[in-house]
């Protein structure tokens, strides 16, 4: 029988804890089991894959602690534009939606656009109105804002206007959401949103809805949502690297995401990722100060970190 297995990340880059309350990292782990547990209800009860990757993702979008959805990054006009894709890795479906700016879960957006559409990737204002013609729920692009992203965004101009932006910590600057599955049928699904960086250009689009770049999901191979700086993971097709490693070079999970890790953390960024491979292994690499991140493999166990110590909740 095929091992159950589902692995999330909240963004690579997480702040310093002293940055943050006792209860504020309490919580943000317990939206992190929130979303396990979400996924895994789907899996143990013999559903897809692609199910469980959507909820999970979705949980997170909802939740203010993580860059995607409510809660998102701000563009230098102080306003959010949102990117998300997801991939079957049965049919190597895909779909993906960028720079939205009503649609309250993009995720669900990048799959109706897989599943309904003749579409990978649909930008701006068209995804804005295929989301409101599919019934998917709209809101005002100030239902994203938090007061944490208002002092990022101050923060970053500011540090602009000095000349010191290059400081910035990747907490500063980045964020994404993402999840990886592996169902009872040994299908294999990825997903992963985002409301990219802080202060970004209007218009920009990183890795997060380009599929290899951002995500990639293929049957007996391996998921993988990335997080980091996107424009280095465009550049090297990150995600499809990972399972190009594994399928033509042989490696293992932890081989190919440590080898491709290294080659982002080249570049001098911050990098993180979660995958899981055919076997229900999951791994939630990254080489920044913390990664807000979760599994739960063939033990059932709900495994949560924001930091270097692994937290176990509440069985799923």
């Amino acid at each position: 029988m095929t091992p159950l297995a589902i692995g999330i990340h909240g963004g690579c880059g997480t702040l310093a804890p002293e940055l943050l309350s006792d209860k504020e990292w309490a919580e943000t782990r317990a939206h992190l089991g929130d979303s396990l547990r979400a996924a895994w209800k789907i899996l143990s009860a013999g559903g897809s894959a692609l199910d469980a990757v959507e909820a999970a993702v979705v949980v997170m979008e909802d939740s203010p602690h993580f860059n995607a959805g409510y809660g998102a990054a701000l563009t230098e006009s102080s306003e959010h534009e949102h990117d998300a894709s997801i991939m079957n890795g049965e049919t190597l479906a895909a779909g993906a939606v960028c720079a939205t700016r009503r649609i309250r879960n993009p995720i669900r957006a990048a799959r109706a656009v897989m599943e309904k559409s003749d579409s990978v990737l649909l930008a701006g204002s068209a995804a804005d109105d295929f989301a409101a013609r599919m019934g998917l729920e709209r809101v005002e692009n100030s239902y994203f804002t938090t007061e944490r992203r208002v002092k990022a965004l101050a923060s970053l101009k500011a540090r602009k206007a000095r000349g010191t932006i290059a400081l910035a910590s990747e907490a500063e600057k980045h964020g994404t959401v993402g999840a990886v599955a592996l169902d009872g049928r040994g299908n294999l699904a990825a997903a992963t949103s985002t409301g990219g960086f802080n202060n970004k250009p209007v218009g920009r689009v990183g890795d997060s809805p380009i599929i290899g770049a951002g995500t990639y999901a293929r049957n007996g191979v391996c998921a993988v949502s990335g997080t980091g700086q996107g424009e280095i993971f465009i550049r090297r097709v990150a995600a499809y690297d990972v399972a190009a490693r594994m399928h033509y070079a042989r490696q293992t999970l932890d081989e190919a995401t440590a080898a491709v890790i290294e080659t982002l953390g080249s570049h001098k960024i911050g990098a993180g990722m979660a995958a899981v491979d055919a076997g229900g292994r999951v791994v939630v690499p990254f080489n920044t100060l913390g990664m807000a991140r979760g599994w739960i493999g063939a033990d059932g166990i709900v495994h949560v970190a924001t930091h270097r110590d692994v937290h176990r909740l509440s069985a799923a």
